[in-house]
């Protein structure tokens, strides 16, 4: 029978639900357990493809397309697994549901209401979600925090749950804040519970109890945080701040709390191999090397805009058993002040990602030209790879003010441009070119070499591209299209073969990269950083 567990958060968000979700199907998967992941989000957005970066970090695209919650990218990357957009439930995509079933008849002659229809859909999307990949365990996270309003009709539906699957077959596990004063040096558990007593009020008592606290908490907090928890001093559990998150399965296994789940849901699991994420935290928390990266963005003041890139970067430095330190530098600055830009060439890789709209784009651009010029290895995603081929056509190609269509619709060179399919579409959510598509790299590239392979299939989101009016321009200047869609219509991978490393993408290659296993592309940048900073040839 199937087994759920359901992680709520209290205090604050951005309390490390996320982490612990993921740490704990780490924990089941290692004892041979087959967990899939559901991450609630309480907004009345449909999805988190309209969002600004800053409002709730990046958007995580799935194979399937969808715009999901970054979580699902911490969920993808600790148990290796590819997600599909169901398993990211939100508010505006219930209510769609339910509305679209009330006008189609579903509920003819009743008053819809969000006990039990909304609270239905819920639970129907949740048991779905396992069904659909045969899980053993399906693990809910419940974004937001307790007491939040736009987050109660989620906590209903997971209380009635426990009634209809049984006390055996599902777990409930608070993560709280337990801080600690500058001052005097005490932890305060305080917060923690009143975050319990709001979940009891709702009809929830946690079976589990995990403090997120700088340290290791103490036994007069443990005693406490169990006692007014009313939870066995067993039951309870802490989350520290570690030197990297792949740590946290590690640190709370220790603790017992793999073995809590499995003895308090019943399941048989007398064996856990760790070797290989073990193997994969030594050579991060170790590393015999350093490589300092320039991140040069337009959303550099909040890091979680970043964050798959970010990962998949340290990915590339555990491949190469070296320490990748991040600088988020803001584009606009070397556009307010020009001279900044030879900041770069204190770094080991300059690389340029994502992004939407104009702000911040010559930034961009100029970081672009100042790595190509000087020979700084350089990684550019998605409009780090668009900003790079507008660079090399203003600067070397000759096409003086070649811009985007999206950052100046009057260009006289729009090398990059809307997709044709794009033109006249006015709904801006899951309109996009989403998704995995396939990718044909040419033999004879750096691509190829990076991928060893001649088709790889790699995640997308964007409405504009490569103008293929301009190609052949680009080209006799030298510039490498060395990756395009099934079709050819549309370039995938750029490079320059006479720089130490010049590769931009215009898909997404970070979404699959997984600790262990590199994405390619960032592998090889971070590989050209280490060998270039070390001296040796070009590879």
């Amino acid at each position: 029978m199937v087994k759920y567990i359901f992680v709520t958060g209290g205090v604050l968000s951005s309390v490390g639900k996320g982490i612990l979700t993921s740490s704990i199907g780490k924990m089941l998967q290692t004892r041979g357990l087959k967990p899939t992941v559901v991450k609630i989000d309480p907004y009345v957005n449909i999805d988190a493809g309209t969002m600004n970066p800053y409002m709730h970090g990046e958007t995580f695209v799935t194979d399937d397309g969808g715009e999901t919650d970054l979580d699902l990218g911490w969920y993808e990357r600790f148990l290796d697994v590819s997600l599909k957009q169901e398993n990211n439930l939100t508010t505006g995509s219930i209510y769609k549901s339910v509305i679209e079933k009330e006008r189609h008849g579903d509920f003819l002659g009743r008053c819809v209401q969000i006990v039990p229809h909304i609270t239905n859909e819920i639970k129907n999307r949740i048991r779905t979600a396992g069904k659909a990949v045969g899980a053993d365990i399906v693990l809910t996270e419940v974004g937001g925090t307790v007491g939040d309003i736009e987050g109660l009709p989620f906590l209903e539906a997971i209380r009635q749950m426990r009634v209809e699957e049984g006390y055996d077959n599902t777990l409930y596990v608070h993560v709280a804040l337990v801080p600690i004063l500058d001052v005097t040096g005490e932890m305060k558990t305080k917060p923690l519970q009143h975050s319990v007593n709001e979940l009891r009020r709702i009809g929830i008592q946690p079976d589990t109890i995990v403090a997120r606290s700088p340290k290791m908490i103490d036994a007069e907090a443990l005693r406490k945080i169990a006692l007014f928890g009313t939870i066995p001093e067993s039951s309870v559990f802490c989350s520290y701040n570690a030197e990297t998150v792949y740590q946290v399965p590690l640190i709370l296994d220790k603790q017992g709390m793999g073995d809590f789940i499995c003895q308090r849901l019943g399941l048989k699991c007398d064996i856990k191999d760790f070797t290989i994420w073990q193997d994969f935290v030594d050579g991060m928390i170790h590393p015999e090397h350093e490589v300092k990266i320039a991140l040069v963005g337009k959303y550099a003041g909040l890091s979680d805009s970043y964050v798959s890139m970010t990962e998949a970067l340290r990915h590339g430095g555990a491949a190469c058993k070296a320490k990748v330190c991040i600088s988020y530098l803001e584009a606009e600055k070397f556009e307010r002040e020009p001279e900044c830009i030879k900041d770069l060439a204190n770094y080991d890789g300059v690389f340029v990602p994502y992004g939407f709209g104009p702000r911040g784009t010559e930034g961009k651009i100029a970081a672009a030209k100042y790595a190509r010029e000087n020979d700084i290895p350089f990684l550019g995603i998605c409009y780090g790879f668009q900003l790079a081929v507008i660079e090399f056509a203003r600067n070397v190609a000759g096409l003086t003010d070649a811009n985007s269509t999206e950052i100046n619709p009057d260009t006289p060179y729009p090398v990059i441009d809307l997709m044709p399919e794009q033109r006249g579409i006015e709904i801006k959510g899951a309109t996009m070119r989403l998704g995995a598509h396939k990718v044909i790299l040419q033999k004879d590239s750096l691509a190829h070499k990076l991928y060893g392979a001649e088709e790889i299939q790699e995640r997308h989101r964007h409405r504009f591209e490569v103008n293929l009016d301009y190609i052949e321009a680009l080209k006799n200047k030298g510039l490498r299209f060395t990756g395009k869609s099934s079709d050819g219509r549309r370039m995938e991978t750029i490079e320059l073969p006479d720089k130490y490393f010049y590769f931009a993408t215009q898909f997404h290659g970070e979404f699959k990269s997984r600790p262990g296993r590199a994405e390619p592309e960032y592998f090889g940048f971070i590989q050209a950083c280490l060998n270039k900073k070390l001296g040796k040839p070009k590879a």
